[in-house]
């Protein structure tokens, strides 16, 4: 039996430059390492986020106190135990901290602690990590949700969707997703040039160009697809997340313009850009708790892929809830919104029986941590989310799954997105 001998975390950076937890798993033979991220549009209901809000020396980001809980407290208490038993581990975890949220130790230290003991398990066995999941054979890769142009809280321009994407929906396999995503970019940062506008990049990766309008984005997303010699709804499809809890105030949205409007109103204006543009997924259309206004876009819409984020949190009682109100027919899912392993694949069990389409995703605030590219294929989850084909902490997992492709050779087939 390989058995837990210590546990050491140390505060470490992401890339938005914020310091973030790694914890560091031992047995007598091997260790392994896990980065936890951090994420900026953040749902009320996410799992908590232990930061040092007193120390001004890191101006009240530093994650040092989760740092010293690990290592003198998660450390003690797993010493000993089965590092195959993931389950045991994060629920004694769960345990320890003994809140709902996760407040007295932060999700932020029992993650990343619990991500390590999954890839040092792995290690052991002397298997890759996504073959530790709950899939055995048949993996299947995910489709890149791929953002290009980010607004909302991503960037600094005036743009009110959050982010704007993009899904290669025609592609024979995963390297050649990343061909078409490549080839779209490219053109995209031309179109942007020759506007005379900055092609820099917002938080994860896409371009932030200074243009405060949905439109004039959608625009020039079109363009580049055409431009790219693909055809916009059949070979590229665009995706959004709206990221409406930012955009929320007593009952009304600003989605679609400065301008606030009622929920009627605003669905109104999503079909139009969704016939217009021929927009495949949209990403929490409305605020985290109008579960009214969810239902009431579902049934609004037929073949448009509606993702919950901020509504579910990755939290099973959520997710159940959702499912009963029709509330979506996708779910994103983020490992530190949750906090564990464990928990996180439960909810992605629960979310495939009931028909849910899962979307593996990054946080804003990420690291060269390439843990849920493997989550992602031993899930058989169908998309991912993370990032652009810019910043090395976004373009780290492609390269992973690119190689886990590799890796299965023939045996390597895409996931279903229709």
């Amino acid at each position: 039996m390989s058995k837990i001998l210590k546990v050491k975390a140390r505060q470490v950076f992401d890339s938005r430059g914020n310091p973030t937890v790694e914890a560091e798993v031992f047995t007598k033979k091997n260790s392994a390492k896990a980065i936890c991220p951090s994420g900026a549009s953040t749902g009320t209901y996410e799992a908590f986020e232990k930061r040092d809000k007193n120390n001004k020396r890191y101006l009240g980001k530093s994650v040092l106190n989760a740092v010293n809980l690990i290592n003198n407290k998660i450390s003690k208490k797993l010493k000993g135990y089965n590092i195959h038993n993931q389950e045991r581990i994060d629920t004694i975890m769960i345990n320890l901290d003994g809140t709902k949220q996760k407040i007295k130790l932060g999700a932020n230290a029992i993650l990343a602690v619990s991500m390590a003991v999954k890839k040092l398990s792995a290690k052991e066995k002397k298997i890759p990590l996504y073959k530790t999941f709950f899939i055995r054979n048949n993996f299947k890769l995910p489709y890149p949700l791929m953002n290009i142009i980010n607004g909302g809280a991503h960037a600094d321009n005036g743009l009110r969707i959050q982010e704007f994407m993009i899904r290669p929906d025609r592609a024979k396999n995963f390297s050649d997703a990343m061909r078409i995503c490549f080839v779209v970019i490219k053109n995209l940062s031309k179109l942007i040039k020759n506007k005379g506008l900055s092609t820099s990049v917002g938080d994860e990766g896409g371009f932030a160009p200074m243009i405060s309008s949905n439109e004039q984005a959608l625009n020039l997303i079109v363009s580049a697809i055409k431009k790219s010699g693909f055809v916009n709804g059949k070979d590229v499809s665009i995706c959004l997340d709206v990221a409406a809890n930012e955009l929320y105030k007593k009952n009304k949205y600003s989605i679609h313009s400065k301008k606030f409007i009622s929920v009627e109103k605003s669905i109104k204006e999503y079909k139009k850009i969704i016939k217009k543009y021929k927009i495949k997924s949209i990403e929490d259309p409305f605020a985290e708790n109008d579960w009214s206004a969810w239902s009431m876009l579902m049934k609004s819409l037929e073949k448009v892929q509606i993702v919950g984020d901020d509504l579910y949190v990755t939290n099973l009682e959520r997710l159940k809830k959702g499912f009963l109100n029709v509330s979506s027919n996708s779910i994103l899912i983020k490992l530190n919104q949750i906090g564990t392993v464990s928990e996180t694949l439960d909810v992605i069990r629960f979310a495939q029986i009931i028909g849910y389409k899962t979307i593996i995703s990054h946080r804003s605030g990420d690291s060269e941590d390439t843990f849920i590219a493997d989550l992602a294929v031993g899930t058989n989850s169908n998309q991912i989310k993370t990032g652009s084909l810019a910043r090395s902490e976004r373009v780290a997992k492609y390269n992973q799954l690119i190689r886990i492709e590799e890796e299965l050779g023939k045996k390597a087939r895409m996931n279903k997105i229709h």
